[in-house]
This record gives structure tokens, C-alpha cells and sequence, in this order.
């Protein structure tokens, strides 16, 4: 069950409280330009409740912007300090990592709209570090309150492992981390719109799917901040605490699944990633040099136990996590495209995950025949297209993952990995309903099979070559 918390109460606060706190979440948070709407970052939109105003905020590789707005007459200057309100807005719920977008937005907000601002913070796994302070930094930045929803158990269960059942890789390496987090955030905060009396919650494409009646306001789409740097100057000339500085290097999105890595260095394709940046797996080099071998047990297509031990799911993916970590599993560097289509290079680390995906693969070479897991493998495309755009709630996914479920009811079993600096092997696979068969895969004729049997189908099969090759030959003559 989803755990809840709020913190703090609204209450009257200086519009640009003056602090001098320190970002303590570890993340260096980042500006993402307005392509990643709907593209890595999921691009979702939700809403619920009273009106029909939703504001849509920028997102970046840390958290969703939400905001919760009602439908309000705009209002003429002079109405908040001399300055002329967009509109006037009640209520907004921003999703809110504590990271540098997110603080430059609270004040935002509340100077344009001249409206309270509630923050939202969902528990993905991104780890303590990233969840302390945030009730200080989230105040200080100007808002009134602050919820927090632990989501790890959901996340994993409802969004990780249907996308690994799929499997579902976004061109051909990109285990979709990020784009997975996006709905079951944006999902939270209906829920949080309705408890603290919000008007709407923003995530265009999820909204539209939940809310479709709701209207859009988007900050990242009005205000003159173009970048990191204008959002840094802008939040030290309203003495807002922020995490980051201008020598900060790269943004990072973490949660269970995985930690991302953008920026500086990797901006330039031709520049290897540095060591040091690397946060959630040793450097292969340095890992045992003995490797380790692990029992991933798996009930239809779904994770299930390690080592022998039934583990709930975030509690299965936490102890692979452990386990990958040590040696080096699940480094990806990759250039992918963007949904508009422009390029972008990111360096993933993705431990556990990497290891789930080839023990799930392993165990349906034994359950899956080809003509099943051929269709399986081009559904997957598409599936990973879809999450990726932010269209979780699309029916169309949907109907896949139905497809998924029918076909894996038999992928049950067990696949024991060897993993060494950075590797990974399989060294066993085992399943009640293996469709390979020893007395026939070793061709020895049989009753099921009979090596004369070849002879006709190869005929048969080698027809149209034959067909092509006594056309040309006529053509020649």
C-alpha cells in the first residue's frame, strides 16, 4: 500500500524567503529544454479535481513539474507587488525534487499567479539522501507544504515488471528508467490533488488520459529562463537556495531501477565518461575477481525469488541492485533519439535491472517457440516507443501488455547467471514447461523425429530459390 505523508500546513510565507540552506538531496539538477515535454521524462499530464486549469511545468531528469490551478480571471497589475498576474491561480501541486528546477519554480509561480504552491515528492527509490531536507528547501523556496508518498512496492510492481515481461528496451539499450517513473508519479499526484483541495495536476499526456477536460498553463512555455545558468541567476536574486552551480556537471535522474547520467562531458559523443561519475556500480576492472553466480526465480514472465528467497518486488530489485553493483553490471553509454527527433547522449547504470532482463530473456528461450517470441520481440519495439513517449495510459499499450501477459503464463522457472567484471552468463536454465527436448535436439531418429523427414521439407522449403534460379538461367540463355 502506497505510504503518504504530508508536512508542514499552508500557511502565509514571503514570496522570496531568504535562506542560505544547501541542497543536502545530492543531485545535480538540471534545465531540460522544452523537447523533453512527452519525450525521455515521460511528458505526462494528469489533473483531477474541481476546475478546468491545468499548468504543465517543464520536466527534467529529477522530478515531474505538476501544478494544480483553478480557472480564475486574470488579474490587473498591482495585484501581488506590481506585478501583473498571469492568472489568478488557488491552489498548484508541484512535483518537486529539491533540485534546481523545481526551487526556481516555486517562487515563479507564486509571483505570476499569486497562488499558494503544495510540493509533492514521490519516493521511487531514489535513495535517503535525495528525500533529506527537502522539507526545509521546499519551504524556503516558498512553498507551504510538502507530501511525500512512498511508491517503491507500486512502481516496481505495476510499471518495472509489466515493461520487463514486454521486454521492452528502448532502441536497443535504453531499459527505460526514467520514462517507467513518469506515470506512477503522475498517477500520486490525482490523489494528492484531491487531498489538499488542488484544482488540477499537469502531465499533458497522462492527463489527457485520466482528465481529458483540463486546460494547460506552462511556465517553461511563458517565462525568459532559457537554460541553467538564467535559472541559477534568477534563484540567487530571490535568495532562493538551490543545489547546484555553474561548474555543476552533469544532471542525474535516479530511482530503484536505475541512475542517469547527462551533461558536460557527455554532451560530446567522442568523450568517454569519466570514472568518478559513476555512482551505483564499481568499474568492472575493479570488481571480484572471482564471479558470482545468482538463482533468479520467475513465476509467468514476473520475477519472483533470488537465490530461493520469494522477496517482494522493490525488495527483489534492491537485492539484485546489491548484488549487480559489486561487479560492475549494467553500464550503458548510448546516443538515442529524441521523440522530435533530435539526438541526445546519456550513460545509464542499471544493475539490477540488467540482470533481470537476461535471466526473463534466458528462461522464454526455453518457453517461448518462434513464431511466439518473434511477434513477442516486434510487439516490444513498440511497447518501449510508447512508454518512452509518455503513453503509458494509452490503450493501445494496454492491449499489449494484455497480449504479454497471455503468452508468458508459462515462462515460469528458474535461470542461474554468472556475473564477472561487468558480464553476465548464463550458467543454467530450468522450467516445467520447457519446450526443449533432449531425445530430439540431439537428431537422433525417433519416433517424433526421423532425419528422412529432411529430405521433402528441404525440398519444399528451397522451392521458390530453385523457381528464381531456372528463371535467371533462362533469362542467360
Amino acid at each position: 500500500m502506497t505510504q503518504c505523508r504530508a508536512i508542514s500546513s499552508c500557511t502565509s510565507l514571503n514570496l522570496f524567503p531568504h535562506a542560505s540552506r544547501t541542497d543536502l538531496s545530492g543531485k545535480a539538477a538540471t534545465s531540460l529544454p522544452l523537447h523533453e515535454l512527452g519525450v525521455k521524462a515521460g511528458g505526462h499530464s494528469i489533473a483531477h479535481c474541481s476546475s478546468k486549469n491545468l499548468a504543465p511545468i517543464r520536466i527534467n531528469k529529477f522530478a515531474i513539474r505538476a501544478v494544480v490551478a483553478s480557472d480564475k480571471e486574470s488579474i490587473p497589475a498591482g495585484a501581488t507587488e506590481g506585478k501583473v498576474l498571469r492568472k489568478k491561480l488557488d491552489k498548484v501541486v508541484l512535483a518537486y525534487s529539491g533540485g534546481l528546477d523545481t526551487s526556481v519554480i516555486v517562487p515563479w509561480l507564486r509571483e505570476n499567479y499569486g497562488c499558494e504552491v503544495v510540493c509533492f515528492t514521490a519516493d521511487v527509490g531514489q535513495g535517503i539522501k535525495e528525500l533529506e531536507g527537502l522539507e526545509e528547501k521546499a519551504k524556503a523556496s516558498g512553498a507551504c507544504q510538502l507530501v511525500v508518498k512512498d511508491l517503491k512496492e507500486e512502481f516496481v510492481k505495476d510499471y518495472i515488471f509489466p515493461c520487463l515481461r514486454a521486454g521492452a528496451i528502448y532502441e536497443r539499450k535504453y531499459l527505460l528508467g526514467t520514462s517507467m517513473a513518469r506515470p506512477v508519479i503522475a498517477k500520486a499526484m490525482v490523489d494528492v490533488a484531491r487531498e489538499v483541495g488542488a484544482d488540477a495536476v499537469r502531465f499533458e499526456l497522462t492527463f489527457f488520459a485520466l482528465n481529458p477536460e483540463l486546460s494547460v498553463v506552462a511556465p517553461w512555455r511563458e517565462w525568459e529562463i532559457r537554460g541553467r545558468e538564467d535559472a541559477i541567476e534568477y534563484a540567487k536574486k530571490h535568495s532562493i537556495p538551490v543545489p547546484v552551480t555553474k561548474k555543476s556537471i552533469y544532471s542525474r535522474d535516479r530511482n530503484l531501477w536505475h541512475l542517469s547520467h547527462e551533461g558536460d562531458i557527455l554532451e560530446d559523443p567522442a568523450n568517454e565518461p569519466k570514472e568518478d561519475m559513476y555512482m551505483i556500480s564499481v568499474n568492472p576492472e575493479d570488481a571480484p575477481d572471482q564471479p558470482e553466480k545468482v538463482k533468479i526465480g520467475i513465476d509467468a514472465g514476473l520475477p519472483v525469488s533470488v537465490d530461493g528467497v520469494k522477496l517482494s518486488p522493490a525488495s527483489l530489485l534492491s537485492k539484485l541492485n546489491e548484488i549487480g553493483k559489486r561487479h560492475g553490471i549494467g553500464r550503458i553509454d548510448m546516443v538515442e533519439n529524441r521523440l522530435v527527433g533530435m539526438k541526445s547522449r546519456g550513460v545509464y547504470e542499471t544493475p539490477g535491472g540488467t540482470i533481470l532482463f537476461t535471466a526473463v530473456r534466458e528462461l522464454e528461450s526455453l518457453t517461448l517457440d518462434r513464431e511466439t517470441m518473434q511477434v513477442k520481440d516486434s510487439l516490444a519495439l513498440k511497447y518501449a516507443e510508447l512508454v518512452y513517449a509518455g503513453r503509458w495510459f494509452d490503450p493501445l499499450r494496454e492491449s499489449m501488455d494484455a497480449f504479454m501477459e497471455e503468452i508468458t503464463k508459462t515462462t515460469t522457472g528458474s535461470v542461474t547467471l554468472k556475473l564477472y567484471k561487468g558480464s553476465i552468463s548464463v550458467a543454467g536454465r530450468e522450467s516445467p514447461y520447457s519446450l526443449y527436448r533432449q531425445d530430439i535436439s540431439s537428431f537422433e531418429s525417433g519416433q517424433i523425429y526421423d532425419q528422412a523427414d529432411a529430405a521433402g521439407f528441404i525440398r519444399l522449403y528451397g522451392l521458390p530459390m530453385r523457381v528464381r534460379a531456372m528463371l535467371d538461367k533462362g533469362r542467360y540463355d
